[in-house]
């Protein structure tokens, strides 16, 4: 009996541990060859399971999932750590979340039983087909939560990821999967040739695509760059958290951080300041302290801000554009809300309990619809405010042109963590998919100036104060995926179920021909 017991623990214990191990393959840690030895033995342990039934199946696959996010999430639990009223959802956070997210993949592998995957390359194909169509729906289901996709662990190599210009994180996280499935073949009941020759695809493929990758990177190098005839300065002040439930008085945070970003009256200048940094005011209110603003800021100057605003009762997280003089010239309202963060899901049964959103105040923000390129010195960008910035494909809604991008972002919800990496990683993937410089001012994360190939040309960690100052931009014209979005993921899905379908046609007639041998 008790043998028993141990080896039904033992075979949801062994996805746990792989799962885990494949959670290091991400940022910052970025060891991506640990998913060509992992991704094989989860396959393989399926292969070897599956016979189990289909709940078995099912936990294989949540399992897996619970070990990947519980190691990679365990930061959600500092954002509950600010207010009394949170700390008895730190145990929520840490294990429901993972479980919750880990069932994902249980219905990859769930699915993946009932076609009876066999040592066969279309098996690999449908476990990764399955594996990815699923990680698509993770990005939309209850709002969506794309986070740490398997695709950004090559974040960190560059020349690898320059293909998502064309294809897209999704599509690019398909084939991953499959690329790292391949070593599977070792096991196969295959003969050493045809294991080399299969072998030998993901070293090709990934050969093929660094080189493209380099040869995008050094044709963007070698184009010069233009004078953008003012400055931009992207602002990096890490106003403490703590401050925001403090009640501190707001001038001393505005003088705080005009004096860091160190206007000069002569020079057009484009100040990016972070989201979040008043949070104990609105917009409305930022007319009291003009004067300030007026005083320091001159008619040559344009300020972009995070901060809170209210219209016909509905709260919003707006990014501003404003003058020395604190009118508004633009105004963009947050469309993708953090659940539990910004707003409570269900908020009348749960504010019955006391509940609210982790950001400061009770009542949830609102929600827009629209997110539209800002016209600024001839220039046009896109706005994105934190979380956003995380939902490839989706983020220029109305397929406008525009030269850069700007994502404003308050990260001391994470604390000392892995988050801010994760968070900064997703920046990386859109500028090379949008093929435009996306300039990131994070109050108490990384700020950075990355351009249109995910390079890197300046940044600020998370302990640096200071800023980025911008005085040349590269303009480049729309990508492929730019134009046609995720499209491109659903065409890379039929060419996957045609070519299973021949695989499994001329797999079957391998396997009679050896019969009536």
């Amino acid at each position: 009996m008790t043998s028993i017991i141990q080896n039904k623990i033992l075979i949801y214990i062994i996805p746990f541990i792989i799962g885990l191990i494949t959670s290091y393959s991400l940022p910052p840690y970025s060891f991506f060859l640990i998913n060509f030895i992992t991704f094989p033995v989860l396959f393989i342990y399926f292969l070897s399971n599956q016979h189990k039934g289909k709940m078995v199946s099912f936990k294989i696959g949540w399992f897996f999932g619970f070990g990947y996010f519980i190691s990679n999430l365990y930061w959600i639990s500092n954002s509950l750590t600010f207010e009394e009223i949170f700390k008895p959802l730190i145990p929520f956070s840490l294990i429901i979340i993972p479980l919750f997210l880990g069932l994902f993949y249980g219905f990859a592998t769930f699915l993946c039983y009932f076609f009876n995957l066999k040592q066969n390359f279309s098996s690999i194909l449908l476990f990764s087909l399955f594996f990815s169509i699923i990680e698509y729906l993770r990005s939309f289901i209850f709002g969506g939560f794309p986070w740490n996709l398997i695709a950004y662990s090559f974040t960190d190599y560059l020349q690898l990821i320059q293909i998502l210009s064309l294809i897209g994180t999704y599509t690019f996280n398909l084939l991953c999967i499959t690329l790292f499935l391949i070593p599977s073949i070792v096991f196969f009941n295959y003969k050493k040739k045809k294991k080399i020759s299969f072998l030998l695809i993901p070293i090709l493929l990934l050969s093929i695509n660094f080189f493209y990758g380099n040869l995008l990177i050094k044709k963007y190098e070698e184009v010069d760059k233009e004078n953008l005839g003012f400055v931009i300065k992207i602002i990096s002040p890490k106003v403490d958290i703590k401050r925001f439930f403090a009640n501190e008085a707001p001038e001393k945070t505005i003088l705080e951080l005009i004096k860091l970003s160190e206007p000069n009256y002569s020079e057009n200048t484009l100040f990016i300041f972070p989201e979040g940094v008043l949070s104990n005011i609105y917009l409305q209110d930022l007319k009291n302290f003009s004067f300030i603003f007026s005083e320091n800021f001159s008619d040559k100057h344009k300020i972009v801000l995070g901060i809170s605003s209210y219209e016909n009762s509905k709260i919003f997280n707006s990014l501003v554009i404003l003058d020395k003089d604190v009118n508004i010239l633009a105004k963009y309202d947050k469309n993708k809300l953090v659940p539990f963060g910004e707003y409570l899901p269900v908020e009348s049964l749960l504010s019955k309990f006391g509940l609210k959103k982790i950001t400061q105040g009770y009542q949830s923000f609102s929600s827009s619809n629209e997110r539209r390129v800002i016209k600024l010195h001839n220039l046009g960008f896109l706005p994105l405010i934190c979380y956003e910035v995380i939902y490839s494909g989706t983020i220029n809604k109305n397929n406008e042109d525009f030269d850069f991008i700007i994502n404003i972002s308050e990260d001391g919800w994470f604390g000392d963590s892995v988050g801010p990496h994760q968070h900064f990683s997703h920046s990386i993937f859109r500028s090379i998919e949008e093929g435009k410089n996306l300039l990131r001012s994070a109050n108490n994360g990384i700020s950075a100036h990355i351009d249109a190939t995910g390079k890197v040309i300046g940044k600020l960690k998370s302990t640096d104060r200071g800023f980025i100052e911008i005085r040349n931009i590269l303009k480049t014209k729309n990508t492929f995926f730019n134009s046609h979005g995720n499209k491109i993921f659903f065409y890379f899905l039929i060419f996957y179920i045609s070519l299973i379908f021949f695989l499994k046609k001329k797999e079957n007639n391998e396997e009679k021909f050896f019969i009536y041998k």
